[in-house]
Order: structure tokens, then sequence, then C-alpha cells
């Protein structure tokens, strides 16, 4: 899995991070604009409509259409239980359609013998995630909150934003999270690696309410073995560059990958971030998305007021003598420097001709690599 660059460093020691807190549709707002929020303050209350049920009732009641949509006795944009009868065929096979959820009928169509069940709204409670201010409330939907923070850039996640206190577990970038290293002290934290974790680990980690996990790989075959997968039915695509996948599976904890799927080493600048604000309150705020606005997920671990922050995100050039972070497979979690930058295309082993750049890795070795697969450190 790879990332286009877009200018933002993958790290920021120190800057102003700018948290954007939403309802799905307009509700009530319960702070003020300018006033101080914890983690755990209830900001906002509202309702989130699921999408309906598409029942077909014609199939189900072995019926054509226009019998099938007479066939029903629920009635139409009334409040049904889940269990309720909404169709029922007479005679002999005594077939009947039932309400999957408690809802509303809204619609039943004779020319396709399909039926409509929206179901309930679901009440929200909107927390604000981090400590800071409020700095703007637009239409009682979204709140926005600032404060001065250090923040990390991963690649992929699942799971929901979530917040908790960090705590490392291993002491080197390259060392995985194991099963043994989950125990009780885990509880509501945000645990932290090196080169990955084990599906017996998050299982585990599932178990003692771990909230959050952040390292730099996960193996394909892990991801598979947590989530239940088969190879016959994976929720992406092998070889294809696309993260909308994440939102198609559903995890129980929130998982921030910062390198790629497989068994790279976190890269060491973000490994030292994390582990310099050890024991210290964080949030992920977990969507990520190629489609502009890109977005990345991001890791928000907020500062005393005392700090010295900058307004925006430093956005350093590629340059000659950039020190860089390789985002190519072979080369995740590994870090090099710009040895050379030509203007015009060049040849790449593989007998692409493309914008590319000359890195001196640290082991001595000069590869060329295109620029899409640097990302500047510093």
């Amino acid at each position: 899995m790879l990332y286009v660059p877009d200018g933002v460093l993958p790290l920021v020691a120190s800057s102003v991070a700018r948290l954007e807190r939403c309802l799905p549709q307009p509700g009530d707002i319960l702070v003020r604009q300018g006033g101080q929020v914890e983690p755990d303050d209830v900001i906002a209350r509202g309702l989130s409509q699921p999408q309906p049920y598409l029942i077909n009732l014609a199939r189900d009641l072995g019926l054509p259409p226009a019998q099938a949509a007479r066939a029903v006795v629920a009635p139409i944009g009334q409040p049904i239980n889940a269990g309720a009868v909404i169709a029922r065929r007479r005679g002999l096979t005594g077939r009947r359609v039932l309400s999957p959820v408690n809802g509303t009928l809204t619609m039943v169509d004779e020319a396709t013998g399909y039926a409509f069940v929206v179901p309930e709204p679901r009440q929200i409670t909107l927390t604000a995630g981090i400590r800071g201010i409020v700095m703007e409330i637009v239409n009682n939907q979204r709140v926005v909150i600032e404060t001065p923070a250090a923040q990390l850039y991963g690649v992929g996640s699942f799971g929901p934003d979530c917040n908790g206190v960090t705590r490392l577990l291993t002491l080197d970038p390259a060392e995985p999270i194991t099963e043994a290293m989950i125990d009780a002290q885990s509880m509501y934290a945000v645990v932290i690696g090196g080169s990955g974790i084990s599906a017996a680990a998050l299982r585990k980690a599932v178990e003692h309410q771990v909230r959050g996990v952040i390292v730099g790989s996960i193996a394909e075959s892990e991801l598979r073995d947590f989530f239940r997968l088969s190879k016959k039915r994976l929720p992406w695509t092998i070889g294809v560059r696309n993260w909308q996948w994440s939102g198609l599976i559903e995890s129980p904890l929130t998982i921030v990958i910062t390198e790629g799927i497989g068994n790279a080493p976190m890269a060491a600048p973000l490994f030292k971030l994390l582990a310099t604000y050890d024991r210290r309150e964080v949030f992920i705020e977990s969507s990520a998305g190629l489609r502009r606005p890109h977005r990345r997920p991001r890791v928000i671990i907020p500062l005393s007021r005392s700090s010295s922050t900058a307004l925006e995100p430093p956005r350093p050039p590629l340059r000659v003598g950039a020190r860089v972070r390789l985002l190519s497979h072979d080369h995740l979690g590994h870090l090099g420097q710009i040895r050379s930058l030509p203007v015009f295309p060049q040849r790449l082993p593989s007998g692409v001709r493309t914008a590319a750049v000359e890195v001196l890795l640290e082991t001595g070795e000069a590869i060329w690599l295109p620029r899409s697969c640097v990302e500047v450190i510093a």
C-alpha cells in the first residue's frame, strides 16, 4: 500500500492541531465558542439515520411483484417493531416476511415487489476527544477544536476515532507486539509497537478493552485471521492502491499503521516521537481517503500551552540533502537522503520513465525511486 504525499510532514513535533468533531446532521451543541473542553466532555448530541433496509417481498413470498405488494399487512408510514409481520402469503405455504428492525415501512413498490423499511434514528453523543479550545461552531453540526500538539500521520487505519493514554510496549521500531505484552495495564490504552502485531495479540487487546493500536505494519495473513476473512472474499484487491477497503471492515478497536501492509518496521523518527510521549493522552482521527480532500489517519498528542507552536505544520520541499522516508514496498520503514533530483524523467530498473530521485540509504547504497515513493522527514 502506497501513499502519494501531499506535502505535509508525516510527523510534526509542535504545531496547532485543528480537529473537527461532526454530527451526521444538525443537532444540539452543548459548548460555546471560546470555551475550554476536556477529552471526555460531551460537546454535542444528535441523531444518526441508518441506511434503509431493502426487502425483496416477491422473492421471499414466492409471488409476482404486484401480488407481493398486495400481500403487505403492515401499515405504510407507521412504526413497526423488529419481528413484526410485514407481508403474509396465505395458503398452505404460509410464508411470512418479518421486519428486521424497529422502524417505519415507508414504501412498497408494486413494479418490483420491494419494500423499504427505515430504521429508527440512533441517538449520538459526541465527546471532544482532546483537551483544547472551541474555535468554531458551524451550523449546529460541527465543532472545531484547536490545541497545541504533536501530530503523526499514518498510511492506513481500521476502526473509529478514539482517545486514550499511550502505552509503549516495545523498545525498538523493528520489534512486533506479541500476545504476552498485552495485559490488564493496557486497559483503555493506546498501545504502541514497532514492526507489527499478531492476530492473537489483537484478540487479546480486544479482551482487555484496549482502545487503539499504533504499529509500523501488519501482515495481511494476520489481518485475515483477526477479521475472520477468507482469501476468496477479501475487502481489498491485492496490488491495487485503494484505501476505501478499510471502511468496509468493522473493527472492535482502532488500528493505525504508519508504513503499510507487511512486516516493515516503523520509521525511526515516528517511533521516537511516540516513545517520547509515552503515558500521554492522545486522540486518533482514523478516517482516511485518497480522493480530495486527501485524508490520512492522524495521531494528535496535546502539549502544554507553554510549548512554542507554529500556526501551520511545516511543508519542507523535496531537495538535495533532504532526509526522506521511503514508501516503496521493498523499503517500507527505511530512511534515506536525497542524493540527486533530476529535472527530467529517469528510466527506473523496471523500465518505466518517470520523475525520480536518487536516494542514499543508511547502508551506503544508492537507489532510484519515483518521487511519489519518498516523503520528506526533515
